[in-house]
C-alpha cells in the first residue's frame, strides 16, 4: 500500500475517510495488516505529507492510532493527551491538519478503562494531573446517573463519562473553532467521534 498522494487526497471525501478507519480497524481486529513498505513510505512522503485524517486520542499506551486504525506514514494526523480533551493547541493542530493540509476528517477517539476519566471520577490531586483532570470532569457532570458510587470502581460509570467526554469534545471543537465549524458546515469536513475496547480491539463509531 502506498502512502497518500496530492492526487488521492484530492479525490478524498469526509465518508471515504472514516470507511478507510472503518475498513483498518477491521484488518487490525483480524490481525492483517495492509502490505505496506514502510522505509519506501519514509521516502514516498519526504517531500510532501497528504494525511487524509486527524485523529485526537488518549495518551494511553494501547491506543495508538496507526496500529488500531492499520495506517501507515502520511496517512493520518495523530493528537494525544491524556483523556483525549480539547485545548486551544490541540485546536490549532486540528485547524491546521484540515485547512492548511487537506484532511477530510476530524475524530475524537476515547477507550474504555481509561486512567485519565478514572482519575476525573476520583478527583485525584496529583501535581500538574490536576489542572488536567479539571477539564474532563465536565464530563463527568454532565453523567447524571449512577446518583450513588460515582467513581473509578464503578466500571459502568467509568465507561459513561468517556462516552460523553468524546462527545463534549466534539461539540467544543465546533464550538471553539469558527474554521473546523464553517468546514463542517459546508461538507467540506466530518466531525466524528469514537470508543476503542482495550479488550477486543474494537472501535465503535457512534458520535
Amino acid at each position: 500500500m502506498k502512502a497518500h498522494t496530492k492526487e488521492s487526497q484530492s479525490t478524498m471525501t469526509a465518508a471515504k475517510a472514516l470507511q478507510f478507519l472503518k475498513e483498518g480497524n477491521g484488518r487490525f481486529m483480524g490481525n492483517l495488516k495492509a502490505n505496506r513498505n514502510l522505509l519506501e513510505q519514509v521516502n514516498d512522503t519526504s517531500e510532501g505529507q497528504f494525511p487524509f485524517a486527524v485523529i485526537l486520542s488518549c495518551i494511553d499506551s494501547r491506543t495508538s492510532a496507526e496500529l488500531i486504525f492499520d495506517q501507515g506514514l502520511g496517512d493520518i494526523f495523530s493528537v494525544r493527551i491524556a483523556g483525549n480533551f480539547i485545548n486551544e493547541d490541540i485546536l490549532g493542530s486540528m485547524e491546521f491538519a484540515c485547512k492548511v493540509a487537506g484532511s477530510k476528517l476530524v475524530m475524537v477517539l476515547g477507550h474504555s478503562a481509561c486512567g485519565a476519566i478514572k482519575g476525573a471520577c476520583d478527583d485525584v490531586q496529583l501535581g500538574n494531573l490536576t489542572a488536567l483532570i479539571s477539564k474532563i470532569k465536565p464530563a463527568v457532570a454532565a453523567v447524571k446517573e449512577p446518583k450513588e458510587n460515582r467513581n473509578s470502581s464503578n466500571t459502568e460509570f467509568v465507561e459513561r463519562v468517556a462516552d460523553m467526554n468524546v462527545k463534549i469534545a466534539i461539540e467544543q471543537i465546533k464550538e471553539r473553532s469558527s474554521i473546523l465549524s464553517e468546514m463542517y458546515n459546508n461538507k467540506e469536513i466530518d466531525i466524528v467521534g469514537g470508543m476503542y475496547n482495550v479488550h477486543t480491539g474494537e472501535v465503535v463509531f457512534d458520535h
